[in-house]
């Protein structure tokens, strides 16, 4: 919240010296998995525990959708970032260097990292938190808790309030400032219990990221082809900010927009429902609820589609 109050000058500070900081903790920790593992032998010998394919892909499909659901937040996000980049090269620039090798390399750590706590500690430890309580050095241990602060701290400010707090202020631009959208944002966030969701990583990753992929899938297919494919990358500006202009359709609200999202999401109900055992399993069709599985993906097209076909019965400038 003090960031928050310091403004966005100080958020983008604070990811300048993330940026700095934590691919460095990323390696030093990775250097430890290599060393304390004797190598990286052991660990990429260590055998998988699913006994046949179809076991994996069972547990890849909806895995990937909860990953895919994770950074649809971000997806759908950028342009509260990009809007402060100096051209379209410059955040185009800065997302293929900053996104694609970073995380790939932070994949990777994690991976290694956790896999070597099997072999070191005889248990898989995927929490850092728990992870750097195992460490006798008091400096290590300061240093991981650091660095698992800072990366709480930026990542859930740029991820979990940047945007909502945009969306508070625009509700009432006189009475709501982005300081203050960030603090109900704040407030929210504590309301939820998020600890609560981390505290089971199936539960969270199943439950919660899946179910709320099947939420942002919708939103992002009506965004793309709306943008790509109606409006042919076109937008006039000036609308863009007048109350009755071309973009303000009913009263602020797209119907036909808002349908598309109702129908994309709707497919995805049953196997959620099943999945927080609302329903037993004999209630829906097992390939219904199997859609669950693919739930942003089944919400992008499904809602991407009627809303380009609604949109075709008028066409909009």
């Amino acid at each position: 919240m003090y960031v928050v109050y310091l403004g966005v000058e100080s958020i983008r500070k604070l990811l300048v010296f993330k940026a700095i900081f934590l691919p460095l903790a990323a390696l030093a920790l990775l250097f430890w998995a290599i060393s304390a593992a004797n190598g990286l032998g052991p660990i990429l010998q260590t055998p998988s525990k699913f006994t046949n394919s179809s076991d994996f892909f069972a547990f890849f499909f909806p895995a990937l959708t909860g990953m895919v659901g994770f950074w649809a937040t971000l997806s759908l996000n950028i342009p509260d970032f990009t809007r402060y980049a100096k051209s379209q090269k410059a955040q185009i620039n800065g997302q293929i260097i900053g996104l694609a090798p970073s995380m790939t390399m932070f994949a990777f750590v994690g991976v290694v990292v956790t896999s070597a706590t099997t072999i070191v500690f005889g248990t898989t430890i995927w929490d850092p938190v728990v992870l750097a309580a195992k460490f006798e050095s008091k400096m290590l241990v300061s240093v991981a808790m650091i660095a698992v602060a800072i990366s709480t701290l930026a990542t859930n400010i740029a991820a979990n309030i940047v945007s909502p707090a945009n969306d508070f202020a625009n509700l009432s631009p006189s009475k709501i400032s982005f300081r203050t959208g960030g603090y109900i944002t704040g407030i929210i966030g504590i309301m939820i219990f998020p600890w609560k969701l981390i505290a089971d990583p199936s539960g969270y990753i199943f439950t919660w990221l899946v179910g709320y992929s099947s939420l942002l899938g919708p939103v992002g297919g009506i965004m793309i082809v709306d943008y790509y494919f109606i409006r042919k990358q076109q937008l006039v500006l000036r609308d863009l900010y007048e109350t009755k202009g071309i973009y303000s359709y009913s009263s602020g609200f797209n119907n036909k927009a808002v349908i598309a999202l109702l129908l994309g999401i709707l497919p995805n109900v049953p196997g959620f429902l099943l999945t927080i055992k609302a329903v037993s399993d004999d209630v829906f069709p097992h390939w219904i609820s199997g859609l669950y599985h693919y739930a942003w993906f089944v919400g992008l097209f499904i809602s991407g589609g009627i809303y380009w076909i609604l949109m075709q019965k008028k066409k909009t400038p």
